[in-house]
């Protein structure tokens, strides 16, 4: 009887090959090298599930492998790609993984080097609010002055010559009145 429930319990939670296979071929058609950690880590990585597949009896080549690592590498990586498309030779996966450290050394050096060299413009800004100003017409002028309001008083809908507040401070401080806008 105890014999009896123990197989019943294994039918039961018996694993399915089947969607373990598509798991696994879906995360290994999804794997994108983005360019963070390590780059043998994430080869070694697509290698482990390409063994766990062979388990399964899906043969992958180590030819499909490398060419599915190449694929999977970022922008970066181009010039890396293209001198191994244009070799006659087929790379091995640890010849790949020795190629693709080296690679990722140096577009890490060439990144740190060219960090150095970014500079900004002396004149930061004043072009573009000279061709903005430049592309205006007068009633657009106008338009944005009032918009920003007093800079006497902070109240939007008129300018520091046409403040009340302002005059009245002017004439509090003993100076003489500005004419009236017209």
């Amino acid at each position: 009887m105890a014999k009896n429930f123990l197989e019943q319990i294994e039918e039961r939670f018996a694993k399915n090959d089947k969607v373990e296979m598509t798991t696994l071929l879906g995360s290994l058609m999804n794997m994108k090298y983005k360019g963070q950690g390590n780059v043998r880590e994430y080869i070694m990585e697509m290698h482990h599930i390409v063994s766990r597949l062979r388990t399964l009896k899906i043969e992958l080549s180590d030819d499909v492998l490398v060419l599915m690592v190449l694929l999977t590498l970022p922008p970066q990586f181009n010039q890396f790609k293209i001198s191994y498309n244009c070799q006659k030779e087929k790379w091995t996966l640890n010849e790949l993984i020795s190629h693709c450290v080296q690679e990722e050394e140096r577009l890490k050096k060439d990144k740190t080097e060219s960090a150095h060299l970014a500079t900004t413009p002396k004149d930061k800004g004043k072009k573009r609010k000279f061709e903005n100003e430049a592309a205006m017409g007068p009633v657009q002028k106008k338009q944005q002055q009032d918009s920003k309001g007093c800079f006497f008083c902070d109240q939007p809908g008129h300018v520091k010559k046409d403040c009340a507040k302002y005059h009245a401070w002017r004439v509090k401080k003993g100076l003489p009145e500005l004419p009236k806008a017209k």
